[in-house]
């Protein structure tokens, strides 16, 4: 699976942790950064690959379900800690869904948003990858 799990560097504090995100946690260069807040606990996002982007997830709050397939194989991640992000790489498909009550998915980006690099339809992903 094109995946790797991120651990992010964290300082522990009697008053509350920091979790801290710079250019050497992050396998490429930053281009976009958004989240996902207010999900439906039925919604999913996500259904979609991308051609060339890379993305880390990382659950801020509440939990998730990543559910990939690269293809061959299926995977379902559940992130629920802060500190640990989801590097989903190129030609992955991904659906994130089972969003809990006040959940927040940060997504940051190694590109901006460009049409042109997203296979929505999951036949034509496997037809991609081929």
């Amino acid at each position: 699976m094109n995946i790797e799990i991120i651990e992010i560097p964290k300082i522990e504090d009697y008053r509350g942790n920091i979790a801290v995100i710079e250019n050497d946690v992050v396998p490429f260069e930053i281009k976009r950064v958004y989240y996902l807040f207010d999900v439906p606990s039925n919604a999913k996002r996500g259904g979609h690959a991308h051609k060339e982007l890379f993305q880390l997830l990382l659950p801020l709050s509440g939990s998730f379900d990543v559910v990939l397939h690269d293809g061959e194989n299926q995977q379902k991640i559940t992130l629920n800690k802060p500190d640990k992000g989801l590097l989903i790489k190129p030609k992955t498909w991904r659906e994130l869904d089972n969003f809990s009550s006040g959940a927040v998915c940060l997504v940051i980006s190694s590109d901006v948003f460009k049409e042109e690099d997203y296979i929505r339809d999951f036949n034509e992903f496997l037809e991609y990858i081929r």
